[in-house]
Formats: C-alpha cells, sequence, structure tokens
C-alpha cells in the first residue's frame, strides 16, 4: 500500500489554511462535494505540489440491501481519475432503505447508519464490495463507522466483521480510531481488541477526530478537538502496525489554522509513541526465540528507528506472532477472496431479510413508526433527534436563504416538518419540500415572510433559476428581510 503520510480533511472552509501548513503530505476530500471538471482551485494547487488528494465518499451506502447505483460509482469513478488518486474510499454503512425489495418508497437517512454484523449481512456487503472495485479505476477502502445504536442477535464482534470482509474481498480498509472510540462510549465495545481483531496489513489509513459525550453518549461530531482517549487508540494501532497513513478530520466549527497544527502534532507524537512501543516488542519477541543474536541483528530484526518498514511487512500475524484465520495453508493473501460467496439463491435472500430490516429501522428513526423488536427504544429516540438535527442543518447550509427568510422559526419549524416528512432524495430536494409544506399550510404567519418562501420556492423549483447567482439571490432575501423590520 503507498505510504501517505500525515494529512488533513480538506474542506471549502479552510482550503487556504491548508495550503499553508507545513508538512501535510496528502488531503481527503469529501467526493460528492468535488466536480471533475471544475476542480478548486485549492486542490489543483495541492495537486501541482505534489500533494496526494484522496476522494472520500458518503453516498454509496455499500452497507445497504441493494447494489450500488451504477451512476454513483461512475461517479466516484470521475472523481478519483481527475483527482489522480491512489484510492479511493467511502463507509462500511447503508444510509437508504425500502425500494423495490420491501414494496415501500426509498427512505434517505441522511447519515451513516450502521450495518447488523451478521452473516446476512456480510455476504450482502461483500458483494456489493467487489462491485464496487470491478468499476472503480483504483483500490477501494472501507471505514468503520461510528455508532449511538446496536443491532439485536448480532454474530461477530467489529474486528471479526472486518477481518471476515477484508479476507473475503482483498478490499482495504480505512481505520477510524475516533469511531472505536465512539463504539467504546456507546456499546461497551474495547477498542484494543477491535484492534487485536483486525488484518492490520489490510489498513489503507486511519482516520483520527473529536467529539462530545451528552447524557452518556459519544457524538462523532468532527467539530470538536480530538480528546486524548482517541490519541490513546491510535497509539495502540502504532505499536502493532506502521499506518500508511493518518488524516485529522475536522467538518464544522473550524478552529484558528494554529489550532489544527497543534492536533496534528499531538497525532503524530500519538503515532512516535506507539512506533516506540512497537520496537520495544519486537526487540522482546527477537529476544525470546534468537539465542546468540547480536544486538545490532535485534536492530535490524525491529526494523531500525522508529521501526520503519513497509505496510504489510506484518503478515496476517499483524506482528504479534499469532495466526489469524486464513494462514493456515500459508496462502492468506493468495486466496484471499477466492472463498466465502454464497450461492445466488442465498445472496437474494440474504439481501431481501436484511431490506426488512433495515427498512423497518430507518423507517422507525425518520417516519415515527413502530421501534423494531429488539432495540433499545431511548437509544433510538436519541438517533432520532440527532438525525432531524443533522437534516435542519445541511439544510440550511444548501438553502441558506431559508434560515434567512424564516429568522428565529426556522430551525423549530423544520424539525416539526421533520417528524411526519421523512426524506426520500436529497438535501436540495429536502429544502424545496420543506418550503412547499410550510406555504401549504399558510406559514411563515407574516405575509411578506410568506410572499418571500413563496418567490424563492418558484425561483428554486422551476426548470431554470430565474436568477443564476446564488449570491445575489441571498442578498436579496436578506434585504427584503431586514427591510421588514
Amino acid at each position: 500500500m503507498e505510504r501517505l503520510g500525515t494529512g488533513i480533511g480538506w474542506r471549502p472552509e479552510i482550503a487556504d489554511a491548508v495550503e499553508r501548513m507545513p508538512g501535510i503530505d496528502w488531503v481527503e476530500a469529501v467526493a460528492e462535494n468535488v466536480c471533475p471538471g471544475h476542480l478548486p482551485d485549492s486542490l489543483r494547487r495541492l495537486r501541482e505540489r505534489g500533494v496526494t488528494v484522496v476522494p472520500h465518499g458518503v453516498s454509496l451506502g455499500l452497507g445497504g440491501a441493494d447494489r450500488p447505483d451504477a451512476g454513483r460509482l461512475t461517479a466516484l469513478a470521475e472523481r478519483a481519475e481527475a483527482l489522480g488518486s491512489p484510492l479511493v474510499t467511502e463507509h462500511i454503512a447503508f444510509v437508504r432503505a425500502g425500494g423495490p425489495l420491501t414494496a415501500s418508497p426509498y427512505l434517505e437517512a441522511g447519515h451513516l447508519l450502521p450495518v447488523p454484523r451478521t452473516r446476512d449481512a456480510l455476504d450482502v456487503l461483500c458483494e456489493n464490495v467487489r462491485i464496487a472495485q470491478d468499476a472503480l479505476p483504483v483500490p477501494l477502502a472501507v471505514e468503520n463507522i461510528a455508532a449511538l445504536i446496536c443491532w439485536p442477535g448480532e454474530e461477530m464482534t467489529e474486528g471479526q466483521f472486518l477481518y471476515d470482509l477484508a479476507d473475503r474481498t482483498g478490499v482495504r480498509l480505512l481505520i477510524d480510531v475516533a469511531n472505536l472510540h465512539t463504539n467504546h462510549v456507546n456499546r461497551g465495545e474495547d477498542p484494543a481488541k477491535a484492534l487485536a481483531d483486525l488484518p492490520l496489513e489490510a489498513i489503507a489509513y486511519v482516520h483520527v477526530a473529536g467529539g462530545f459525550e451528552r447524557d452518556g453518549v459519544w457524538h462523532d461530531s468532527h467539530a470538536h478537538p480530538v480528546p486524548r482517549p482517541v490519541l490513546d487508540i491510535l497509539t495502540d494501532l502504532a505499536s502493532r502496525v506502521s499506518p500508511p497513513g493518518v488524516l485529522l478530520e475536522r467538518d464544522e466549527n473550524f478552529p484558528a489554522p494554529a489550532e489544527l497544527e497543534s492536533e496534528l502534532t499531538s497525532i503524530r507524537r500519538a503515532l512516535e509513541a506507539g512506533a516506540v512501543e512497537r520496537v520495544k516488542a519486537e526487540l522482546r519477541t527477537a529476544a525470546g526465540t534468537s539465542t546468540g543474536v547480536r544486538g545490532d541483528e535485534l536492530f535490524a530484526v525491529a526494523g531500525g528507528v522508529g521501526g520503519a518498514r513497509k505496510a504489510g511487512d506484518e503478515g496476517v500475524t499483524g506482528g504479534t506472532g499469532a495466526v489469524r484465520r486464513g494462514d493456515e495453508t500459508g496462502a492468506a493473501e493468495a486466496t484471499r477472496g477466492a472463498f466465502g460467496r454464497p450461492h445466488q439463491e442465498g445472496a437474494d435472500g440474504a439481501r431481501q431479510r436484511l431490506a426488512l430490516a433495515q427498512a423497518a429501522l430507518l423507517s422507525a428513526l425518520v417516519a415515527g413508526t413502530p421501534v423494531p423488536e429488539g432495540f433499545d427504544r431511548v437509544r433510538l429516540g436519541v438517533q432520532a433527534r440527532a438525525l432531524a438535527a443533522k437534516r435542519a442543518d445541511v439544510v440550511a447550509k444548501v438553502a441558506p436563504e431559508l434560515p434567512v427568510i424564516l429568522g428565529g422559526g426556522y430551525r423549530t419549524a423544520f424539525l416539526g416538518y421533520a417528524q411526519t416528512r421523512p426524506m426520500t432524495s436529497g438535501y436540495r430536494q429536502d429544502a424545496l419540500t420543506f418550503a412547499e409544506y410550510l406555504l401549504s399550510t399558510g406559514r411563515p404567519g407574516d405575509a411578506a415572510a410568506r410572499r418571500e418562501l413563496r418567490e424563492w420556492w418558484l425561483d428554486r423549483s422551476g426548470p431554470a433559476p430565474r436568477s443564476r447567482r446564488p449570491a445575489h439571490r441571498l442578498a436579496r432575501a436578506t434585504r427584503r428581510v431586514l427591510s421588514r423590520r
């Protein structure tokens, strides 16, 4: 695997700061926010300087019951080619449910939701990953996600699930240590055990991010500083393997550039601490299995200063000496992906069962239907409120005129709308549907605001905007609102 080094998530809000940051070897850009024919100038300049750019997808839904959408795969491939990327990444998650498999309308989560760790879900995920691999021009890596909820009847731990996925498909893994921490707080899972079960040789790179805890629930916000427990998990991972790359994620509430640089320094120190522990462990192992070996030879076995060596040198033992599943023949890499493919009838049945389960869960979260049996009702309530809040935030970003027109009543009005109207398409359509819903119920109460909202809706819902300058539309809406005060 290509060594990437230390990177940061590229976002338009911090693009200039990222360009000026010292020691940035690579960046990651949200794939859906990049247009291949019109790359942002900042990304082009970074590419010209030799900085690697990796597209990170969020909407493919590889963990969903449906096979990956060909259009979304084509779009992801186009972004990888436009950016000259060595790989692309996505998530082990489902983002929508319903459709023909359940004879019900599609529902969009607007968020990454966890896949049940069952044989059915693994079979479906493996086939979906293979479809994606065949459609993409570069290798694919998939990320473990953070979860607020647990599926009942799970059959595997996270480490076992990821190991089997990589073993059956050859896919690379993007390990998010912040998500391991989230699952530790929210689901009681041990990060060290998850790392011990992972196929370390399959790691493509690592995510690090911050969050916050409220009422015993950890929220993976990507809007707060990286906490000490997340850095400790990174050190633990680095004590087992030298990751090809590590990246700091920050999606909003951006601090000053100096604070981001300080977080990157903390990440590098965590990696160095792990590397020291890895060298010590390798020296102890070598000393215990080698008699009469000179000290300089032990040092060479350990990989020299910092344990520097190529990704994958640990083999399937992960550097611990323990034999892993699939290594009994001595040809795990050669046979990877050759086994574990279910018969087509079995795969179709697994898709059907997974589709029904995911649709029932998502409907409970976004449409207010009864909570499926076995789920924690309180925790599902927390997840449902988080989804609605995120939906309101994103709609405010893609349609910034709406909070201006509605003023302080925007959020209350949107959350009331979201309680009975699940999202069935993208966020831009959701904004239009929200405006139409308000107008159909005679809102907002202020006549001038209602006229402005109607003008906005007509402007956006027609075949082409009446004004082709979004900034002017926002300025016009702002002026009209201010004139009413």
